[in-house]
């Protein structure tokens, strides 16, 4: 399915200028400053490709960054250094030595994680140098911006030797500037990503799913003006405004001209302030054609700034909670979705997220299952999947690796996290596809937790209120006359739109199958839920259709049959996501006959082979199409 542009000549009625966000909540803790640069819709900039092959050294012992007894690093380690070790050799070759060459390195492709470069990588986690040459011109009286996708973990760039800049957070964007640095001809780049976890960071040190250490998102180098578009955003509100705005980054971003035109409409002419913000509220036109998944219309919005132009592919369309209800443009709507991580596939999976390889997912989710809604766990996923969900129709759950048990009580953990989804919500609010920032998944409801999510839902409101706020809760599971109650008792709920319930009855604990058909939901009145996860393990090919047990297809599909069943009784039940679309790489899961290293509650294979389950979700939401 192809984007569907409108081409929009009506003529938009200019309102006084209001806040970029149409609704705020007052935070916890003051907003953490955006990044410096933010580069918002990077990707439609020209820039300078660096994908393709660059020399790797693996460096699990650090010699790289720190010598033996804490002494700075020996020459010798210095992968980042800007030097032909043969050159070097070459000129003292009665002393000389080194403990790398990364002229002689072997070559991996990037972007792609190193778990899939060579067997023996599957597995590490670590400090890695990946390095290259590149042509490039000197920046002159331009800005020049080393623009990564994404790199996991922890990273620090060098350009032609000097430390250029660092980054903390496996799946969002930055940029660092590095015009400085350049020169005209030949460059090299360096960078070291460490892929290791610990108390601080956000995912934990424990998690559910291959870390996938490494360059997972493409890097560019990218030109622009001395004062360029660094953010532009717009949104439909609820009173039928169009509202959002410009930021304008530079020596000369203050009290300057600039516009903003919607398809082929008359150009908006507006001015900076002194900050390099300008306000957008305009009234939306009559002829206004509205997102939906059964009408995925995108705009072409061009934004124009003295010598700089951006042109994003825009769609419009509220999102609301009302009582019970997910209201899309004001209709109730179901969600009809599945979970989804962020991997190809294929037997050995890099994280190479190519257009192809994302719609061959969302393609499955569209029309193999006939859904409209996917939650991408558990992390941000590629820029160039929530674009494509955009085109194709698909809404969507974004969140942030807050999971399990990361370090509540920890301020820098919280400093992470809440950098990490301003990161995300920057790079994503003009994505009509996005209906949902969820702040947590399955966490233990303690008073630091509590402080520490509520913080997040705080910051995701004031960044972004045109959409709703959710967190996938863990429950709690009592006997009460004979049945399993479940029960949504969590104090998050009052700071969350959607509440969100994982549940895994049937499969994790003693619960049977025929347990599960009697089990009865209680929560809090008057928001709506929707089951965020619930999934059991098949392998694919594996069959007992005598007896159904775990790992067999007929299970998962039994399991599903009445799992289903069950939600139909729930009256606050606005839609679902379970787990999970494939089979997808997971350390923690290690039967020799069933597991080898994936977690197996996927419909599909990692091949792409669909299981029973797979037709189950199909008719129950071919179901929902009708009601």
């Amino acid at each position: 399915m192809r984007r569907t542009l409108a081409i929009l000549a009506l003529t938009l009625t200019c309102a006084a200028p209001a806040l970029a966000q149409s609704s705020t909540s007052s935070a916890s803790a003051p907003l953490p400053a955006a990044p410096a640069v933010l580069l918002t819709d990077a990707i439609n900039r020209p820039g300078q490709d660096l994908s393709g092959l660059w020399a790797y050294s693996t460096d699990l012992y650090r010699t790289a960054e720190t010598d033996i007894n804490g002494r700075p690093p020996a020459p010798r380690a210095m992968r980042y250094r800007d030097i032909s070790v043969d050159a070097e050799v070459a000129k003292k070759p009665d002393t000389e030595f080194f403990e790398f060459d990364m002229d002689k390195a072997p070559k991996a492709a990037l972007p792609g994680a190193w778990n899939a470069a060579e067997p023996e990588l599957r597995w590490f986690d670590g400090l890695m140098w990946y390095q290259r040459h590149f042509t490039a011109e000197a920046a002159g009286n331009r800005r020049a911006f080393l623009r990564f996708e994404a790199v996991n973990y922890r990273v620090k760039v060098y350009v032609n030797g000097q430390l250029a800049g660092q980054h903390e957070g496996g799946f969002t964007p930055f940029s660092i500037e590095v015009g400085k640095l350049l020169r005209a001809g030949d460059n090299q780049v360096t960078i070291g990503v460490d892929s290791t976890h610990d108390a601080t960071t956000v995912p934990p040190t424990v998690t559910d799913w291959d870390i996938y250490g490494g360059v997972t998102r493409p890097i560019r180098l990218i030109y622009t003006p001395e004062t360029f578009i660094d953010d532009e955003f717009l949104h439909l509100d609820l009173d039928g405004h169009i509202r959002g705005g410009m930021h304008l980054n530079g020596a000369s971003a203050g009290n300057r001209d600039v516009s903003v035109k919607i398809g082929a409409g008359k150009a908006i002419a507006l001015k900076t302030d002194g900050n390099g913000d300008a306000k957008i509220d305009i009234t939306a036109p009559k002829g206004l054609k509205l997102w939906s998944p059964d009408s995925p219309t995108l705009y072409d919005v061009t934004f124009t700034a003295g010598n700089d132009t951006l042109t994003d592919h825009i769609g419009f369309r509220t999102i609301q909670a009302r009582g019970t209800d997910i209201l899309l443009n004001g209709k109730p709507i179901f969600l009809r979705g599945i979970s989804m991580h962020e991997e190809e596939f294929g037997s050995n999976p890099a994280r190479r997220m190519t257009p192809e390889a994302i719609r061959a997912l969302l393609t499955e989710v569209k029309e193999g299952l006939h859904g409209n809604f996917v939650r991408l766990a558990h992390y941000p996923h590629s820029e160039l999947t929530t674009r494509m969900a955009d085109e194709m129709g698909l809404m969507i759950w974004s969140e942030i690796p807050v999971y399990w048990s990361v370090d509540f009580g920890n301020e820098k953990t919280l400093s992470t996290a809440r950098h990490m989804l301003a990161e995300n919500i920057l790079r994503d609010r003009n994505r009509a596809s996005i209906i949902v920032w969820s702040v947590g998944n399955e966490t233990p409801n303690t008073p630091e937790r509590n402080r520490f999510l509520a913080t997040l839902a705080d910051d995701a409101r004031a960044r972004d209120g045109t959409r709703l706020i959710s967190a996938a809760l863990l429950v709690s599971h009592n006997m009460k006359d004979g049945h399993i109650e479940m029960a949504i008792d969590d104090p998050l709920v009052e700071h969350l739109d959607l509440m969100a319930a994982n549940t895994y009855n049937g499969w994790y604990g003693d619960d049977t199958l025929a347990d599960v058909a009697k089990e009865t939901w209680t929560m809090p009145a008057g928001k709506p839920m929707i089951f965020s996860e619930f999934g059991a393990d098949a392998l694919a090919g594996f069959h007992d259709a005598t007896r159904p047990v775990k790992f067999t297809e007929e299970y998962q599909a039994e399991f599903y049959r009445r799992t289903l069943a069950m939600a139909d009784r729930i009256p606050a039940l606005r839609g679902m996501s379970p787990w999970i679309l494939k089979d997808f790489q997971s350390p923690r899961r290690q039967h020799p006959v069933y597991q080898n290293g994936w977690n197996r509650k996927g419909l599909m294979s990692e091949t792409g082979v669909r299981k029973e389950a797979f037709d189950v979700l199909a008719n129950y939401y071919i179901g929902k199409e009708k009601d």
